[in-house]
């Protein structure tokens, strides 16, 4: 489980196509204090630490990961950004809303325009997962936890603070990007039990 809040922008530093895909990610975490089989939220996808090192970690990339998010839409490539966060621990402060790291699918930016200091961006999600988004609700893009400002078909919207600009890989958007969403879990589950009466 995760909350969110990105803890570490990760740099892709190699990508080899095997059984699976295995990604090679530099990052700034103390490494010693990670164990082999750590689950890690890259851009929001959690993944298992099969390898490790100083300042670097390997993960592998399913199939199933590769059809659902971002990675099979528009791949890695060398040197690209992305958001980190480790997994949550009991005590922890839960600064965002509860993420699992199993992205339901893949959102478009459609615009991103300036709002006072702000960035607000515009997305369109994919139509089976628009009904789980709600104004004033929860998302997570990227593996950040976002608010949502508003809805209205399958397009919603977001504001992005200077903060989240400078700690995460939101610095670099641009319409156009795809980008991993997982819905809410409470939304599911609320929208799961009205179906069934």
């Amino acid at each position: 489980m995760f909350t969110g809040i990105i803890t570490d922008i990760g740099t892709v530093v190699a990508v080899e196509m095997r059984g699976d895909m295995r990604a090679r990610i530099s990052c700034n975490y103390d490494m010693s204090g990670v164990d082999m089989g750590a689950s890690i939220a890259c851009d929001g996808i959690c993944l298992t630490v099969v390898a490790k090192g100083m300042d670097w970690f390997d993960v592998d990339i399913s199939a199933e990961t590769l059809a659902r998010t971002n990675i099979g839409a528009s791949g890695w490539r060398v040197g690209q950004r992305i958001n980190l966060e480790r997994a949550l621990r009991v005590g922890d402060e839960l600064g965002g809303h509860i993420v699992s790291g199993h992205v339901d699918g893949v959102a478009r930016v459609t615009a991103a325009r300036a709002e006072g200091d702000s960035l607000r961006l515009s997305f369109e999600a994919p139509e089976g997962l628009a009904r789980f988004i709600a104004p004033k609700g929860s998302v997570a893009l990227n593996g950040t936890s976002l608010t949502v400002n508003e809805v209205e078909g399958n397009r919603f919207g977001v504001n992005l603070i200077p903060h989240t600009r400078e700690v995460t890989n939101w610095g670099e958007v641009a319409e156009g990007d795809l980008v991993n969403l997982e819905i809410d879990t409470l939304a599911r589950y609320v929208a799961r039990l009205a179906e069934a009466g």
